[in-house]
């Protein structure tokens, strides 16, 4: 009987040790929830508000009223697209960051692939210290060199020039092959291998074999390679700086709209442009969202 009530006792402690460990791990997710929820909507109430405020009769900055406080209207969407003036020239802007950001994309992503296989797949003398240096290189800023870009660039007569900035944008991409080197390395060398004893070249290696099998980190650079000179205004303040409205970026022409003269005019519009070039972005990481996690992980499993 004894035994038996000990027994029982063991059985009951640990049950309420069980209820006990549920219970507290039931709170912490309840807390970890609802800090994720707070830190969630501080994170997204700035995007609201200027989505609120593109739909905004106001012109100016409204900071007593988070909603429109003279009603809503589509006047700023008409005046973006459909009426350009002196100021608002939108459809050209966002025409030439299309463009560069385009031909970008395409000249980076070839650069980096060709790089990252050449890294992974072959081997030569000085590979290594190839590598090396490509990383500590890649480590400054891109910033500290813009001056010097920049003299170089006009004494070749390509400043307020698109085909400069996309040269400036894609010409150091190989740099940047770290990732998709590491996707490739994933790759068994055993393909590449029976590949050549078939008689198939680097080449051949590379169009037919690699780049199929490498479909997520192609659509990760693609995206990366894109989003650069998408989202830029450093380069691309300092490359177009001639003045001519029509042969600015987006990025550009919606901060010329806060000028000390501008703001109070054209607020409400700066705030449809900003949503607006927000849109072809986000429906390239939807559609490609699937391909870009699995190119992240996927590169950075080996280095």
């Amino acid at each position: 009987m004894e035994n038996a009530a000990k027994i029982n006792d063991t059985v009951e402690q640990k049950e309420l040790k069980l209820r006990s460990k549920k219970k507290s791990e039931l709170i912490s997710t309840i807390i970890i929830n609802v800090l994720v929820a707070v830190f969630a909507l501080i994170w997204i109430i700035p995007i609201i508000w200027l989505l609120v405020t593109s739909f905004s009769k106001y012109r100016g900055i409204d900071t007593v009223h988070f909603f429109p406080a003279q009603g809503w209207t589509l006047d700023n969407f008409k005046i973006v697209l459909f009426e350009p003036d002196s100021v608002v020239q939108y459809v050209a802007w966002f025409k030439n960051t299309f463009i560069i950001a385009v031909f970008s994309c395409i000249i980076s992503t070839i650069f980096v692939l060709m790089v990252s296989y050449v890294f992974s797949c072959m081997r030569f003398r000085g590979r290594q210290a190839m590598m090396k240096f490509s990383i500590i290189l890649n480590m400054f800023p891109g910033v500290l060199s813009m001056i010097a870009i920049y003299f170089v660039m006009k004494q070749l007569g390509l400043t307020n020039s698109h085909v400069g900035m996309v040269i400036v944008y894609s010409a150091g991409a190989g740099l940047g092959y770290l990732i998709c080197k590491g996707f490739m390395d994933t790759i068994p060398t055993s393909i590449r291998e029976a590949a050549r004893l078939d008689g198939a070249s680097e080449a051949q290696i590379f169009f037919r074999i690699i780049l199929p099998l490498s479909k997520p980190i192609i659509v990760y650079t693609v995206i990366s390679s894109f989003l650069a000179p998408w989202a830029d205004f450093v380069f691309a303040k300092l490359m177009l700086n001639s003045g001519i409205s029509s042969q600015w970026t987006v990025a550009i022409g919606l901060y010329n709209m806060l000028g000390k003269d501008l703001k109070s005019h054209y607020f409400s519009v700066f705030c449809a442009g900003g949503l607006l070039v927000s849109i072809p972005i986000s429906i390239l990481f939807i559609l490609m969202q699937k391909y870009y996690v699995e190119g992240v992980t996927g590169g950075a499993s080996k280095g």
